[in-house]
């Protein structure tokens, strides 16, 4: 591991001061890119307006014309947190702008896959659907639109998943990542982009005269809604997506939000009122994912459909119980799939660029957590797979990728699919997590050709485990009020957690809880409290260490604590 310091451009910093931020925000957003006090102005009127979208204004006519003749309107969702979500919003917002006859599908990941299918659309229809309106999928789903229009449906894409050469031939398609389209943040999640969308509705049902300025309804009550899906969908936090979710967050801190989302905090032991982007990533997301990994995503969606507190603790209740199903099973798999990828690297052959795991064990629905883990240990760009549980697909196997920086990952598979013609059945995602489906017989010579890429572009400086940290703490700095206040700010993909590094003692260090080792350390001279968490292994008297901010509260006294996250080495 590699320690690195940000550069701290010093104009920015002094620009940022004397508008009056805070010098350590100050420091901390100038490091991230930050050159003036409009980047951290998290005002709705900041948000970038609608009309960038390409096919906004032709989604909002489609949806308008729709409502005013009593159509049906029915949603394909994805089975993440971010299709949920961006499920839920619609339902919810589609329902104020006066739409009265809405239903929603989900995907079964075992039997159906991802995205828009010819049987997803055939019950569509079935259930007297008029317009298919797809949330976070339907940008790759050539087939499935082309199957929906042929029954009849009207369908509009909305979505922000990277397209494939061939574009889908919907009525409208909404994606900021399609050919052509202008928007100037490419990072928003598909409740994002729902969002979007529900806002040039209204502007639009605002022209013909159905609403005006005083009696339009309020959408910003389903932004809870929208931070949640961005933040779990790990997409980068721009400037417009940090004003997303610090909108989001605002109302959440404030008790305004759906029931649902109260009886997930709840449920995970957290608190409303100090909300973080922190409890949507992983305490909120997780347990909203696992019934898409585990169970059927329906769960999910209802309980942030429910506007009956009773039913919405019932319902986050069983999702809770889900995701602690996940994370035994998570468990098993990791436990096999790193002793697998720890073998390749006991080899006396140089240790792999890429890494793939199969085991027939392996459950389809955690492939991408335990992706995650292998190339977090190991930075490498990692594949998990797990034997189809489809009907009649026990051949295939579901493939989930996570990457590190420097090796995007779809692009990847494209160039495998490109070599290796017929190997890859379907693929697609991001630069950092793809999926695909391979046969079984095929498995080999995917790990080949992926290692064969993945020789190619990475070199030994990618491959060298990086942290970007912001240098060392002053001391005036290690207080209490300053972890809240950084803990108030919007932090996560893209605009990393301020994370701290310098030369520290370690003064004494035992092991808790079998897996940590709790410390006492001396920085800049004063004694102050460590944990590292998933280490047992002990460290020198001084050691050069990353380090972020937090507290903790013993007999109502609050200290501040370091949560550490590497040493250099």
């Amino acid at each position: 591991m590699k320690i690195i310091p940000r550069d701290i451009p010093p104009r920015s910093v002094y620009a940022l001061e004397q508008a009056g931020v805070h010098p350590l925000l100050a420091r901390l957003y100038a490091a991230r890119g930050v050159t003036g006090t409009d980047e951290i102005d998290d005002s709705l009127a900041k948000l970038l307006p609608p009309v960038g979208l390409l096919g906004i204004n032709a989604a909002a006519k489609l949806l308008a014309d729709a409502i005013a003749q009593g159509k049906r309107l029915c949603v394909v969702a994805d089975y993440d947190c971010d299709g949920a979500t961006a499920c839920a919003l619609a339902m919810r917002g589609l329902k104020l702008l006066g739409a009265e006859h809405l239903g929603y599908l989900v995907p079964d990941r075992v039997v159906d896959g991802y995205g828009l299918t010819a049987p997803i659309a055939d019950r569509v229809k079935a259930q007297g659907a008029d317009v298919l309106i797809t949330v976070d999928n339907g940008i790759a789903s050539v087939e499935g639109v082309a199957h929906a229009k042929a029954l009849g449906l009207q369908v509009l894409v909305t979505d922000h998943h990277l397209p494939a050469t061939e574009r889908p031939d919907a009525d409208v398609i909404v994606n900021p990542n399609q050919h052509g389209c202008g928007f100037s943040s490419k990072a928003l999640a598909g409740v994002g982009v729902m969002f979007y969308v529900l806002l040039a509705l209204r502007s639009e049902l605002r022209a013909r005269g159905v609403f005006d300025a005083a009696t339009q309804p309020k959408l910003d009550t389903l932004l809870p809604l929208v931070a949640l899906g961005t933040v779990a969908d790990v997409v980068r936090l721009d400037a417009n997506n940090r004003r997303l979710v610090a909108q989001g967050l605002k109302r959440v801190r404030a008790g305004a939000m759906p029931a649902g989302m109260e009886a997930l905090f709840r449920a995970a032991g957290r608190k409303p009122a100090i909300a973080t982007s922190q409890d949507f990533g992983f305490a909120l997301g997780p347990r909203i994912n696992a019934a898409g990994r585990l169970s059927d995503m329906t769960l999910g969606i209802e309980c942030l459909l429910t506007d009956d507190p009773a039913r919405a603790d019932e319902l986050a209740r069983a999702l809770d119980g889900i995701n602690r199903e996940r994370r035994v099973i998570e468990g098993d798999m990791r436990d096999v799939a790193m002793e697998v990828a720890e073998s390749l690297f006991d080899a006396e052959d140089e240790a792999p660029p890429a890494i793939c795991v199969f085991d027939p064990d392996f459950n389809e629905g955690v492939v991408g957590i335990v992706a995650a883990r292998i190339k977090d240990k190991f930075h490498r760009p990692s594949f998990v797979f797990a034997a189809s549980q489809a009907p009649g697909k026990e051949h295939e196997l579901k493939g989930s990728g996570r990457s590190i920086a420097g090796f995007h990952l779809r692009d990847a598979l494209d160039l495998v699919a490109k070599r290796y013609p017929g190997v890859l059945l379907r693929f697609g995602g991001h630069a950092m997590a793809a999926g695909c489906t391979i046969s079984e017989e095929h498995l080999d010579t995917f790990e080949q050709a992926l290692s064969e890429v993945a020789h190619e572009w990475l070199d030994e400086a990618t491959l060298q485990r990086r942290l970007a940290t912001d240098g060392p703490l002053a001391p005036e700095y290690r207080r209490v009020d300053l972890v809240d206040t950084l803990h108030k700010e919007v932090w996560g993909q893209g605009f990393a957690t301020p994370t701290f590094s310098e030369e520290v003692e370690v003064l004494s260090q035992r092991i808790v809880g079998e897996k940590h080792l709790a410390l006492k350390l001396k920085h800049q001279g004063e004694p102050v409290d460590g944990i590292w968490f998933g280490h047992t292994d002990p460290l020198p008297a001084k050691v050069t260490m990353a380090f972020r901010l937090d507290a903790d509260e013993w007999n109502g006294v609050r200290r501040v604590k370091f949560f550490v996250e590497a040493v250099q080495g």
